[in-house]
């Protein structure tokens, strides 16, 4: 009988705590994970100007080859996106017509990115294929996160404008 008991009072926390989030999702909030910025609660905020390098954003990635062998390796988390990947939080080092060289690191008109070491292999020793450069094309960002285990624009390229949702607003964060 207690273990029945125990199980309907995890099973009514955890349906709370899903409705919450699904609520708090569905007004723009969104609970960040990964390391790639501050853990904690966000909000997706619309942007009421042009989307400028600095901006931190939050963008759904376009559903290729590419981005569903990242989510078979455990890089991208499910969500609601296309592919069943969630949004992406990161922030945007080059816009149209900027040039980005790969190497060992990233630059961005013959400049270097800060934290940008490009990983020859994952932390399970697994091949990393790199984004190989060039001109950032029209309608597409470069993204970027200081983080050095980060999956970005790095790996994957620039990515469309259209997949941007808005910009990433801090609301309760912990930064470890």
């Amino acid at each position: 009988m207690k273990r029945l008991v125990w199980f309907y009072r995890i099973s009514s926390v955890s349906l709370f705590a899903l409705g919450f989030i699904v609520l708090l999702g569905g007004q723009g909030f969104r609970v960040n994970l990964t390391p790639s910025e501050p853990l904690g609660l966000w909000r997706i905020v619309k942007p009421d100007r042009p989307i400028l390098v600095g901006d931190l954003v939050f963008i759904c990635p376009p559903d290729t080859d590419a981005l569903r062998e990242a989510r078979a390796r455990g890089y991208l988390r499910f969500g609601l996106c296309a592919g069943w990947v969630a949004p992406l939080i990161k922030r945007v080092v080059a816009t149209s017509g900027q040039a980005i060289e790969i190497h060992d690191d990233v630059r961005i008109d013959g400049r270097p990115l800060p934290h940008s070491h490009v990983a020859r292999t994952d932390s399970q020793g697994r091949g990393m294929v790199q984004y190989e450069g060039g001109v950032v094309p029209p309608g597409t960002v470069f993204l970027h996160s200081a983080f050095s285990g980060s999956f970005d624009s790095r790996y994957f390229g620039p990515l469309p404008m259209e997949g941007i949702l808005g910009l990433a607003q801090e609301v309760w964060t912990y930064a470890p």
